[in-house]
């Protein structure tokens, strides 16, 4: 499983950092950043729950 935050789109609210820190982090500029390209099995739901959560639908995940 792979996620991507589509940049253009992220608005900065930061609900899939507290929601998923070991894979998304808030970067400087204010948008998410993806910091864990490689999902293990333990974190998929926290993934999923983050791209679900996300308001303006920046998150992708991919298996």
């Amino acid at each position: 499983m792979k996620a991507n935050v589509i940049q253009e789109d992220c608005v900065g609210c930061g609900l899939c950092a507290s929601v998923c820190p070991d894979v998304f982090i808030m970067s400087s500029d204010g948008k998410a950043k993806v910091t864990n390209e490689d999902i293990s099995s333990s974190m998929e739901d926290d993934v999923l729950d983050a791209e679900s959560s996300c308001p303006v639908d920046a998150i992708t995940v991919v298996n």
